[in-house]
């Protein structure tokens, strides 16, 4: 079951992601993956957009007003396990942010100024979140996925993200509400197997 209470299996992937599923449906709601493609998992589209990066999983959650540095997307907040750790161009997995309703302002202002995360994962719905990314997308151009997993597959995505298979996160993520998350192996971003295709 998903977060919002639907099944999450490969039905509920996007038609972007026909290929992913086509290999037929493997426990979880995790397909067979291609060999590039170490797990497959779909989700549920809060912020359309599509992009990759190297998966950072917090271990508590994070507000962007306070928490973190506006011009460089450190985590500056004390107490946070990762204190000192760079949000710039991860996919970012976290249950929900905490904190005040300012962080839509600071995460969009990260986002405009290329410090921000490539995308968001989360496993409770947000708003916060996803008003900060919409305000991006809407003011700056700038599209940067959030998407809603189930805290199981989160779980199994960071189980499986370790740097001797790979730790490159896609996730593309459609305007009809459907989504995929890919992990990929080492060196594949953009290259076979990448939802997002050549570099350009």
């Amino acid at each position: 079951m998903s977060a919002n209470g639907a099944e999450a299996g490969p039905e509920s992937a996007g038609p972007e992601s026909a290929d992913l599923a086509s290999a037929g449906p493997g426990a979880g709601g995790i397909t067979a993956a291609a060999p590039a493609r170490l797990l497959e998992l779909s989700a549920v589209t809060l912020c359309a957009g599509r992009a990759g990066g190297d998966l950072l999983a917090l271990a508590e959650p994070l507000s962007f007003w306070g928490g973190t540095d506006r011009k460089t997307g450190m985590i500056i907040d004390a107490h946070h396990p990762q204190h000192g750790t760079s949000l710039a161009g991860r996919v970012l997995m976290m249950a929900a942010s905490r904190g005040s309703s300012s962080s839509s302002s600071v995460l969009a202002e990260q986002i405009r100024a290329g410090v921000g995360p490539a995308a968001i994962l989360l496993t409770a719905r947000d708003a916060i979140v996803a008003l900060g990314a919409l305000a991006a997308a809407e003011l700056y151009g700038t599209e940067v996925p959030v998407v809603l997993l189930d805290a199981a597959d989160s779980g199994r995505l960071q189980v499986a993200a370790v740097p001797a298979h790979g730790t490159t996160v896609e996730v593309a993520a459609g305007a009809d509400g459907r989504a995929v998350v890919v992990l990929l192996g080492p060196n594949v971003l953009h290259g076979p197997g990448s939802l997002l295709g050549p570099a350009g």
